[in-house]
């Protein structure tokens, strides 16, 4: 009798876990120091001022002592085992022909070049703490949409002043350690330009990739939307799994100026050996509209909370998101919203998917300012549970201090009812195909909101995960 293959087991996990040689690569000592600070600024030919910031960050990374008292235990991540830049010896290309073989085959996998020729304005892939490939459709480049990386836009006399005038404003290097530790390393990473008036067709799309082992990630995405631009903006991230720690410290700096709208959408697949520290701030303007929509499935342990300052009148925000925990996992996730201008509405909706003893936590944190007359705000978090090992929390905190707004908060915690487990097998599936097809659906409103294939990379990421986990 030939077993029944069901579509779950189906799904081929190298899409993700495998490892290309490091090879003829650089790679600078594990730790930090001021000389491995110094080398990476000057390998960067960078100004005098950016050395400043990082000499300065590595200082305040040092003073700063490690947070104890907040979110999971980082105890197994080791900095003086964690290399802070690794590079493949190749020169940057725009055409993906010019990309090493092996770099290209990784991306081919993850299917970046199909994505860019289908459905995307511009693209830049970065592999360990270099972008690799940076590409921008000539039309997009002719309505004056400057895509590049930061390296590059420091070089350039035009874009440099841009840079210096904001970077590091929105996230202060004095925000938390690892925020220091960002700006003393970082290295990759996007700067992107919108024009004031210019709607973007379709998407730019960064794609990071760890290879290297005992390594950190330290991308800086820095993105300008002007007054009346509107832009999306779309991230993806992955790594294999080794057996030791690995590092993700990026950062990311959105102004949505005044009347703007800017989506920024991410698809987090980690390795489960990762500690994935990122910041994510946006500030914007009056009558802007900044969208967040956000997937987090890998990772060993995540601090990972987008905020947004809605500073102008009228401004809004929406935050959409989800999280996938299973075995070894501890993700503390959520959003801050900040509502400093007068009539600002805010929406947050957010799932999380625990098993296998995955640990789920979602914090949300809500202030409105004393001069944010009629502000409004509603979060809402549900948690789904697959098993009596996983666990999920729901920690919210809310500062108002003007009596004329409105925020409100809402949190459910439940399992999937055995009902519906039995009247989907009554109709022909398997009791894994009824528990995938019940999670898929609990994460509906998350896929509907990305583009295609990114949902499908969703639902593929969540039948994965489903693997196994029953019996």
């Amino acid at each position: 009798m030939t077993k029944e293959r069901t579509q779950v087991a189906d799904v081929d996990r190298s899409l993700y876990d495998f490892t290309k040689s490091e090879e003829g690569y650089e790679r600078y000592a594990d730790g930090l120091t001021p000389d491995i600070v110094r080398a990476i600024s000057a390998k960067k030919d960078e100004p005098q001022w950016m050395l400043d910031l990082r000499l300065k960050a590595l200082d305040e990374y040092h003073r700063r002592p490690m947070a104890t008292n907040w979110g999971p235990s980082i105890a197994g991540l080791d900095l003086d085992h964690i290399s802070t830049y690794v590079s493949p010896k190749t020169k940057q290309a725009s055409s993906w022909d010019d990309v090493p073989a092996d770099i290209k085959d990784t991306f081919e996998r993850l299917g970046i070049p199909e994505a860019e020729r289908e459905s995307l304005a511009g693209v830049g892939a970065q592999y360990d703490s270099e972008i690799v490939y940076h590409n921008m459709r000539e039309e997009v480049a002719k309505q004056g949409v400057v895509y590049t990386t930061i390296e590059d836009a420091l070089h350039d006399p035009t874009w440099e002043p841009v840079v210096h005038e904001y970077f590091g404003t929105l996230i202060p290097m004095t925000d938390h350690k690892f925020a220091a530790l960002h700006y003393a390393v970082w290295s990759g990473g996007s700067f992107v330009y919108v024009p004031a008036g210019v709607s973007l067709d379709y998407p730019l799309q960064s794609y990071f990739r760890l290879n290297a082992q005992g390594a950190g990630q330290f991308e800086h995405t820095l993105i300008i939307v002007e007054p009346g631009a509107n832009l999306h903006f779309i991230e993806g991230c992955s790594a294999p799994k080794y057996y030791e720690a690995n590092l993700h410290a990026g950062a990311v700096e959105l102004f949505v100026k005044d009347g703007a709208r800017l989506r920024y959408s991410t698809i987090e697949n980690w390795s489960k050996n990762m500690y994935n520290l990122n910041t994510k701030h946006a500030t914007v303007g009056a009558d802007a509209k900044m969208e967040w929509v956000s997937g987090s499935f890998g990772s060993h342990v995540s601090y990972l909370y987008p905020t947004t300052i809605l500073a102008g009148d009228r401004s809004s925000c929406e935050f959409t998101g989800i999280t996938f925990s299973g075995a070894t996992q501890d993700l503390d996730t959520g959003c801050k919203v900040i509502l400093n201008g007068r009539d600002t509405t805010a929406s947050v909706s957010t799932k999380s998917i625990s098993k296998d003893g995955g640990i789920n936590t979602f914090r949300s944190s809500v202030v409105v300012g004393r001069h944010a007359d009629n502000a409004r705000c509603t979060v809402s978090c549900q948690s789904l549970m697959l098993d009596n090992i996983s666990r999920s929390d729901t920690i919210p905190a809310m500062d108002v201090r003007n009596p004329s707004a409105s925020v409100g908060h809402e949190a459910t915690i439940g399992r999937i009812s055995d009902d519906t487990i039995l009247y989907l097998m009554s109709r022909g599936c398997s009791e894994q195909e009824a528990r995938t097809l019940v999670v898929n659906g609990f994460a509906n409103p998350v896929s509907k909101e990305l583009p295609m294939e990114y949902a499908v990379e969703m639902n593929n990421l969540i039948k994965l995960e489903m693997e196994g986990a029953i019996g």
